[in-house]
């Protein structure tokens, strides 16, 4: 059994777990979870309290123990993928402008070539996905040296905070228990770190990538 509560958390104990949490949600909207993951989550030891985030972990991991891998593999096709597209889309720019490959992915591809990241070249999909902005944070935030990396800050606030919480509100109104509790958790994941990274963008300290990484972009994720 894995309890997301039994360590004081150091400042690097608190990145390293942010960005476990954005590489799990992007794995989640990625692809379904497969068996050893949906144990997994199903065994999460969550504190007991009234906090939002921590009732939030406990119904995904309820949610998680009482689903199964085919069933939720079928809900994942229907939900975030589709013949034509899920009941959610969970692309930048669809949720911008109501289109997919629109100018919020162009000013992406921008910033992400800023940054040094580039997409693998097996991936088709576009960069905008959610899945793939969320293993971009995590790659923010594993770079970051012990002082504040305004980068991370400034691209969650351009790329994530306009229409993340949206795109998993709807998410969270999905039939598929499991996939109800994902969204409720990101969205309030994501307003979190909206207020946390609303203040380190106030800060004048940054830190910049220097290497150039690779971005596993969702694969079998288009509309």
């Amino acid at each position: 059994m894995t309890s997301l509560n039994d360590f004081t958390p150091t400042f690097d104990d608190e990145r390293a777990l942010r960005a476990d949490i954005y590489r799990l949600l992007g794995a989640l909207l990625l692809a379904a979870p497969d068996v050893d993951l949906l144990d997994w989550l199903g065994g999460l030891e969550i504190e007991e309290d009234d906090s939002p985030l921590a009732l939030h972990w406990q119904a995904l991991a309820r949610a998680a123990a009482n689903s199964n891998p085919d069933a939720l593999t079928q809900a994942h096709f229907g939900h975030l993928v589709g013949v034509i597209q899920g009941d959610v889309v969970p692309y930048a720019s669809w949720y911008w402008n109501g289109r997919l490959m629109d100018e919020p992915l162009i000013v992406l591809r921008r910033d992400l070539r800023r940054l040094g990241i580039a997409r693998a070249a097996h991936s088709n999909d576009p960069e905008d996905h959610l899945a793939a902005l969320c293993e971009v944070m995590a790659l923010l935030i594993e770079s970051a040296s012990e002082t504040v990396n305004k980068s991370e800050a400034t691209f969650f606030l351009r790329h994530i905070a306009p229409w993340a919480e949206r795109c998993m509100a709807d998410l969270a109104r999905v039939e598929t228990p499991f996939y109800a509790c994902l969204g409720e958790l990101g969205q309030h994941f994501f307003a979190l770190e909206r207020e946390r990274l609303v203040l380190m963008d106030k800060q004048d300290t940054s830190s910049d990538l220097i290497a150039s990484v690779s971005l596993d972009t969702p694969a079998g994720a288009s509309d």
